[in-house]
């Protein structure tokens, strides 16, 4: 349940040393869950990054346990405290310790992640109008599935249609999210927009080690290897990429076909019921792995197959790596290739079929020149470093804004805790 709580001044004493540890703010992110994902590795990122560590102190609460990234932000000396939340309404307990660390950190922003995060956010605020904390709230997600939904989802999104009026940040991570959200009655005058972020010295291209990778994993060295990195769930759509991956195996031969990420292990039944049996030693399923950076140094190509997205991290993580990619079309994808890869419609497999073969069928040096302006394009837009500075500006206008406004919640700034 709870591990490390979350406290005032909970920083270690080497950061206690930074010349620039009084001057930082305090920024309370509470986030649905920390298990393997895009908004959970996002955040990580963020509160790892130097420069965003120089100006903020951070703490962080997950409704639901510590999951993946909950050990690592713990490795980093981050205060971090898991409600354990099981369903999807809070019980008076948690309500508690909610209320609880948010008292005891004192923080002058409360971030929201996710859309139960984002309203667990504005809850705390309004349980803490003596400190009158700034909410903001991180989308991360796109709705071009509502229906589809989980009821608990629907449920979140009405909710926060509501409340979105009085958050101070209502951040997207993509273009095509905040269109959305504001077509289904999100307020837009807080809405900003700030991409993922990647470190393209974590992602980066390496032929020696992506050598050494598949000769672990018994792939021949001229095999074309054709990746896919995405948890299972219905919106990264692996049945889609399943089907075009055996038509194509029918014609490429040498194609090997690698499947990472929570839930796509032999186990999935669901998954190798796709594979003909003929072809199943041309398949690696892989599952959930941490060394997802030297798995993409392999790629001869990287396949997004999802029907929802808003901005993917998984495709921004290859690009970074120097893998050439073809990629639903779906949230900001084209936006993030900008022809540096081929994108096709979702949820048609004879589309991704064709994008797949048009990229095999150039040559290894045109495929390394599409991996390079994809690289390019994230170092020059979506680098770590640019995405810190986006938050550190708007985070600065909300600190400002805050000194003269009222709280949203409960009137005029009160005093005390």
């Amino acid at each position: 349940m709870a591990v490390t709580q979350v406290a005032a001044h909970s920083a270690p004493e080497a950061a206690k040393n930074r010349p620039s540890q009084r001057a930082r703010a305090r920024v309370l992110h509470i986030i649905t869950g920390l298990s393997t994902g895009g908004a959970e590795r996002s955040l990580y990122n963020l509160l790892v990054h130097d420069s965003y560590r120089e100006h903020y102190e951070s703490a962080v609460i997950s409704l639901r346990d510590e999951g993946t990234f909950g050990r690592l932000i713990k490795a980093k000396d981050l205060p971090l405290q898991a409600l354990d939340i099981r369903g999807p309404w809070p019980s008076p307990r948690s309500l508690r310790a909610l209320w609880q660390a948010g008292r005891a950190f004192r923080p002058q922003i409360i971030q929201g992640w996710m859309y139960h995060g984002n309203l667990a956010a504005s809850v705390l605020t309004a349980l803490l109008p003596g400190l009158s904390p700034a909410a903001a709230w991180n989308v991360m997600h796109c709705l071009h599935d509502l229906p589809g939904e989980k009821a608990s989802t629907r449920w979140a999104l009405r909710i926060g249609r509501t409340l979105s009026p009085m958050v101070d940040a209502l951040i997207y991570n993509g273009h095509a999210s905040r269109e959305q959200h504001e077509a289904f009655g999100f307020a837009p005058r807080s809405g900003h927009v700030i991409p993922s972020g990647f470190d393209p010295a974590a992602f980066r291209p390496a032929a020696d080690e992506g050598a050494s990778m598949r000769r672990r994993l018994h792939i021949p060295g001229d095999a074309l290897v054709i990746g896919h990195v995405a948890r299972y769930h219905p919106i990264k759509d692996h049945a889609n990429f399943l089907r075009a991956a055996v038509r194509l195996g029918n014609t490429w031969p040498n194609a090997t076909f690698l499947m990472v990420g929570r839930g796509t292990d032999g186990r999935n039944a669901a998954l190798q019921e796709h594979i003909p049996s003929r072809m199943r030693k041309r398949f690696r399923l892989l599952g959930e792995r941490a060394d997802v950076p030297h798995l993409l140094q392999m790629m001869d190509v990287f396949c997004q197959s999802s029907r929802s997205e808003a901005f993917p991290n998984a495709l921004g993580e290859a690009m970074a790596s120097g893998v050439p990619c073809v990629a639903t079309d779906v949230g900001d994808t084209s936006a993030m290739l900008a022809g540096t890869g081929i994108a096709v419609p979702a949820s048609d497999d004879e589309a991704l079929t064709k994008g797949l073969s048009a990229m095999l069928k150039l040559s290894p040096c045109e495929r390394q020149r599409l991996g390079r302006a994809a690289r390019q394009r994230v170092i020059e837009r979506f680098e770590m470093d640019t995405v810190a500075h986006h938050y550190h500006q708007l985070y600065s206008r909300v600190l400002a804004d805050r000194e003269t406004r009222p709280n949203r919640w409960t009137g005029p700034q009160g005093k005390g805790s």
